[in-house]
């Protein structure tokens, strides 16, 4: 048996909480056609990281939320394609919208949450709270 993600990397379970299953990735198929864009989730002594790969979509075409503690990056599009000739006309249409909400952990400074977007990633960089972070070793004089 392979071991899980979680103990590979031998992550607290803070991490687990914060970054749970996402619901949506049950909700949805291809039967629905709506897609929901990978995302990287990660954490550092600084910060928690989202990485959301959403290529085709501009920086316009998010929305980003923060309601009791929990943060909703969302998204929402339609592309109409119309080509006219003299025989016929053809109009297609391409909708695509997505949601996906994250509990943020107690240590999550919510007050300083950016984002930014760049080559078809959005990526929203979440700081902990000072008195979250991990403190280097430290030697105590013995007096």
């Amino acid at each position: 048996m392979l071991p899980t993600l979680r103990s590979r990397l031998n992550m607290p379970s803070l991490v687990d909480d914060f970054f749970g299953r996402d619901f949506m990735d049950n909700l949805f198929s291809e039967r629905t056609g709506i897609n929901v864009p990978a995302v990287n989730l990660a954490e550092n002594n600084d910060e928690y990281r989202i990485e959301v790969a959403a290529p085709g979509l501009e920086k316009n075409d998010f929305k980003i939320d923060l309601d009791n503690n929990v943060l909703t990056i969302s998204s929402e599009k339609e592309i109409k394609d119309e080509q006219k000739d003299e025989k016929f006309m053809r109009c297609e249409f391409n909708y695509s919208k997505f949601s996906r909400s994250y509990t943020l952990p107690e240590s999550a400074n919510a007050e300083k949450i950016k984002a930014n977007h760049k080559d078809g990633i959005l990526y929203v960089r979440i700081p902990k709270k000072e008195e979250a972070k991990q403190k280097p070793p430290k030697q105590i004089d013995i007096s």
